[in-house]
């Protein structure tokens, strides 16, 4: 699940709370010194989503395969798991103008320290998002700042113009990942918009998507989480296909677990969204409910994720009736939301896209069976139809229905615990913290070697024993 209801702190389990050694993972070769690594993050709180759990987890076995991380994230500030010294966090503050309960707020003068914040403001004030630009131009600074403190720069998806420049501008050579490209989500909510100053207001806001398409076709190197993603950055940034590789991100499957002791509630679903992004279908599922209420009565809805009084999932469920068949639920513990998916007899994925989907993962390492829909690289994660999930079509209210009513509905005892064991044995086997850490660190020291190399920009990865080379 993406951690929007994660407690701000280190995980029960952790490298510091009585959970495996940071060797355990063991390290890389022998011959290949530990890197110094910047791992930029312009929001990276759990709570924000994926994004803040990609930072978390990287960071930690990075760390456990005996590389230093330095994270530099700016509010709400990431939630790292410590692993001995060798994962730090340095404050990079915005003025934070979207900070509940005050979002959109006007800074006091005192606040302001330099041109950059009256840019953050200005954008802020006329509708767009300041945040990937002015947070790329505080990191520019900081990182020539410091020149000579890091081996490699990876970017989590910034894409602002002040990380452009290669080594000479910030220090060392840049690995960015794109978790899926923006204009995804800019299309899906013009699409969902209901007249033409709610269209103009979108395009403000995801005017920022213009840097990030120029940013990302100068990149050197772009990580990405799926073959889906891989082929939307390609479409819709115009990134060279040979600059893009798929590094798979994954569960932490020591928490996301199967626990036998924790009874199922009948008829519960357990999905995470926040109610007010298209993209994310919720009101797909809620109008499915409303049709398999008819057949399965104790069918109901947990949603980990805020809930919108106002919108298309507020208006669904109250035109169905079924205020007391849909909860949200947001702040609970790590354990305390593991144990709510493992309660639930299935978890459900209505998503119309997804750049790989943490919450599919998730719930199927747990051994939860899993409904999904087959928007963007979910089937990449979910598996085939039949054999790991039940798969339908994005947006389609009685297909979801239909599948749900299959696992909940008589006879349905025996095909979620085949989907549930299945799904739990994908997860092992191909999307796990410490297989994307591997495959992460490798690309690190391709791009540390083509930098001392003279590589020019989407040049052919260097041999593998070239790999060993350092910038000091």
């Amino acid at each position: 699940m993406t951690a929007e209801a994660m407690e701000t702190g280190p995980r029960a389990g952790s490298a510091t709370g009585g959970g495996p050694s940071p060797l355990d993972h063991g390290r890389e070769s022998a011959g290949e010194r530990p890197l110094r690594i910047a791992l930029l993050t312009y929001k990276g709180n759990p709570f924000c989503g994926g994004q803040g759990v990609y930072v978390r987890h990287l960071s930690r076995e990075l760390a456990r395969l005996g590389h230093h991380v330095e994270v530099i994230g700016s509010q709400p500030y990431p939630v790292l798991d410590p692993v001995d010294d060798r994962v730090t966090l340095t404050e990079l503050p915005s003025l934070d103008l979207y900070r509940q309960p005050d979002p959109f707020r006007t800074p006091g003068r005192d606040e302001y320290r330099d041109w950059v914040d009256a840019l953050e403001v200005a954008t802020m004030w006329t509708g767009g998002f300041p945040e990937p630009l002015t947070f790329s131009l505080r990191a520019r600074r900081l990182l020539a700042a410091r020149r000579g403190d890091f081996d490699v720069v990876h970017d989590n998806q910034t894409l602002g113009y002040g990380l452009l420049g290669g080594p000479r501008a910030i220090g060392a050579p840049l690995v960015t990942t794109v978790h899926h490209p923006i204009t995804v989500d800019r299309r899906l909510e013009l699409e969902a918009a209901e007249d033409w100053k709610r269209r103009a207001s979108v395009r403000r806001w995801y005017a920022f998507t213009r840097m990030q398409k120029r940013v990302a076709r100068r990149l050197p190197s772009v990580l990405t989480v799926s073959g889906s993603s891989r082929q939307e950055i390609v479409d819709d940034l115009g990134v060279r296909a040979d600059r893009v590789h798929v590094v798979h991100i994954g569960a932490d499957t020591d928490l996301w677990s199967p626990d036998r002791s924790i009874p199922e509630v009948p008829g519960r679903i357990v999905t995470t969204s926040s109610a007010d992004v298209p993209l994310k279908g919720l009101v797909f599922l809620v109008e499915a409910l409303a049709k398999l209420r008819t057949e399965v009565p104790d069918a109901h809805l947990v949603v980990v994720g805020r809930r919108a009084e106002d919108g298309p999932v507020a208006q669904a469920i109250e035109r169905y009736g079924l205020d007391g068949a849909v909860r949200f639920v947001k702040g609970v513990s790590d354990r305390e939301l593991v144990d709510l998916v493992r309660g639930a007899q299935v978890a459900c994925v209505p998503s119309l896209y997804e750049g790989f989907s943490l919450p599919a993962a998730e719930a199927m390492a747990t051994g939860t069976p899993l409904v999904a829909t087959t928007g963007g690289a979910i089937p990449e994660v979910a598996g085939p139809d039949g054999e790991t999930c039940l798969a339908v079509p994005p947006g389609d209210a009685g297909a979801l229905a239909a599948a749900l009513g299959r696992l909940l509905g008589p006879g349905g005892d025996e095909l979620r615990a085949r989907l549930g064991a299945a799904g739990r044995a994908r997860v092992l086997d191909r999307f796990t913290w410490a297989r994307a850490a591997e495959g992460t660190a490798e690309h690190y020291r391709a791009a540390v070697a083509a930098a001392h190399a003279g590589a020019r920009p989407g040049a052919p990865s260097p041999a593998p024993g070239a790999r060993t080379l350092s910038p000091r």
